[in-house]
């Protein structure tokens, strides 16, 4: 059965930053239904507020998503922020979720805060943030932090500013995304129980991830005992560094499922 595939970015990302992965994401799972979400503040949805807390961005992504008229069950793929608003998806209301993919995220209790996001991006990120930044300033500033292909992938700092011409995220509302994922705390337990003994939720993690530990995502592993599985060298915007790769992973964990 092909369930909708929902997928959810990062922190001020909106859903054009997936760019030519969900082309490749569809091709690869034919059949498959692939709704990009945007978060209340961001996108399309950028003159909305933003939640203050993760759960309130679950509560908006399934209010969207029965507007649309999307049904659940879902499978979810997210990264950094949206795998948080995954996590919570899965704890309050795991009847509609038949698996979440989460990439390069850091949750509470499992890490510390320098791993969850590393002190020598502190500034760099509070600059991305500020109103007096210009959007090229920042796209670029974005692109180093998170993709470690930042001259082979250049070209993609021209879109991003367009998007962030078009669709500005506002400070405030930036400032409530970072509040409300510094704030959540995940479930100790996985929140998705697994089926016939098959997992119900896989991790992708970047080994050198220079702006979240790769250790974040270690941890999560251990304590749900689910699998992880790690690239050697993409950053922490995985599916730009290395869409094929994520795409693989999906497929062969896809096909151990139930």
């Amino acid at each position: 059965m092909h369930h909708p595939w929902i997928l959810l970015r990062g922190l001020t990302r909106e859903a054009a930053h997936w760019g030519s992965f969900v082309e490749a994401f569809e091709h690869a799972l034919p059949g498959a239904r692939v709704v990009v979400q945007d978060l209340p503040g961001n996108g399309l949805l950028h003159r909305a507020v933003s939640p203050a807390t993760v759960r309130g961005m679950v509560d908006a992504c399934r209010a969207q998503l029965a507007a649309q008229g999307v049904r659940p069950p879902f499978r979810v793929l997210a990264m950094s922020l949206g795998a948080m608003v995954a996590t919570e998806w899965a704890r309050v209301a795991p009847e509609e979720l038949v698996g979440c993919v989460l990439i390069n995220t850091s949750l509470r209790p499992f890490s510390p805060f320098y791993q969850r996001l590393r002190p020598a991006r502190y500034l760099q990120v509070l600059r991305c943030v500020a109103p007096w930044s210009s959007p090229l300033t920042i796209e670029k500033t974005v692109l180093r932090m998170t993709s470690n292909l930042a001259h082979a992938k250049g070209a993609v700092v021209d879109d991003w500013v367009a998007l962030r011409r078009q669709r500005p995220v506002s400070a405030s509302n930036a400032l409530r995304q970072l509040v409300a994922a510094a704030r959540y705390t995940a479930p100790v337990a996985t929140p998705l129980v697994p089926v016939s003994d098959s997992p119900r939720i896989l991790l992708l993690a970047s080994q050198n991830d220079r702006l979240v530990s790769c250790q974040c995502s270690q941890t999560i592993a251990r304590a749900w005992g689910v699998p992880l599985r790690m690239h050697p060298s993409a950053g922490h915007d995985l599916p730009l560094d290395d869409a094929q790769w994520v795409i693989g992973q999906v497929r062969s964990w896809m096909e151990g499922s139930p």
